[in-house]
């Protein structure tokens, strides 16, 4: 037998594990990325017209086949129309995420320096917006600001949103352990319900967490609150300790982990 046949019988062998392995990883990383929107309530529903469709199938019951049959078309358009706002975050995270980058994790010391910053800034009520960067690309988002590249510390980022500088309204950006940019650009949220309350930043930082899986802190220049913002949810007024008790959780285990644990006071 020749080495090539033989490679051809071992890679017979191993196809089957390798179909189901890329196959399974699929299938997981589109229920991660559908478990950070609503649009799960969306497979539930589409899981139960389906089991219902089986039940008629199997017991032959022509009225409630002809029914599900008529109203499928429509039934597709409601359901593009009701959930157009989570199709659109799906897509919008599908296209950013890099499925093979690990998550960008700031380390213990630069997750410290970044709380003592909005400690200090919360005191004199000074504005502050930092987005920690995770799985989702924000090259985009980096673009709009001024590229630093710059080690994390608690002098430099008050130096930046301490006094009226040109960078002191926009995001800090923080990627790969260090500081990416500032003066950034963010998205405004499009929700409706949002307290009146809430200024620019609160706003841009619910649309940055819309858009991306990113994690935003937030000090309010009005109240000094310090905030946390992910997954399209707002966590106000938050202690220093649980901002860094609580960022370093959702950074490193993710967003559903963190939804548990926070409670409704603390929105």
């Amino acid at each position: 037998m020749g080495i090539l046949q033989s490679l051809n019988l071992i890679y017979s062998y191993i196809r089957p594990v390798i179909d189901v392995a890329i196959l399974a990883f699929l299938i997981y990383k589109a229920w991660e990325l559908l478990a950070r929107t609503q649009a799960v309530q969306l497979l539930k529903g589409a899981g139960l017209l389906l089991l219902v469709y089986s039940i008629a199938s199997l017991l032959n019951l022509s009225t409630l086949l002809w029914l599900l049959t008529t109203i499928a078309p429509g039934l597709v358009i409601a359901i593009a129309i009701v959930f157009q706002p989570e199709l659109r975050k799906i897509f919008l995270r599908l296209g950013q995420t890099e499925l093979f980058r690990p998550d960008s994790k700031p380390g213990i010391g630069a997750l410290d320096a970044v709380v003592t910053a909005a400690e200090m800034l919360s005191r004199e009520k000074r504005g502050m917006l930092i987005v920690f960067s995770r799985k989702a690309n924000l090259r985009s988002i980096i673009e709009t600001g001024n590229y630093l590249n710059a080690d994390i510390s608690s002098s430099l980022i008050l130096s930046i949103f301490k006094f009226d500088t040109p960078l002191h309204d926009g995001a800090m950006i923080i990627q790969n352990n260090r500081i990416a940019a500032a003066g950034c650009l963010l998205p405004l949220s499009e929700q409706e319900d949002i307290m009146r309350s809430f200024g620019t930043r609160h706003r841009a930082a619910l649309g940055m967490s819309e858009q991306s899986d990113a994690v935003i802190l937030i000090v309010s220049e009005e109240t000094g609150a310090i905030s946390l913002a992910f997954d399209g949810k707002m966590f106000y007024d938050l202690s220093p300790l649980e901002i860094s008790r609580k960022a370093r959780e959702l950074i490193d285990k993710g967003v559903r982990t963190l939804e548990i644990e926070l409670t409704d006071g603390d929105e």
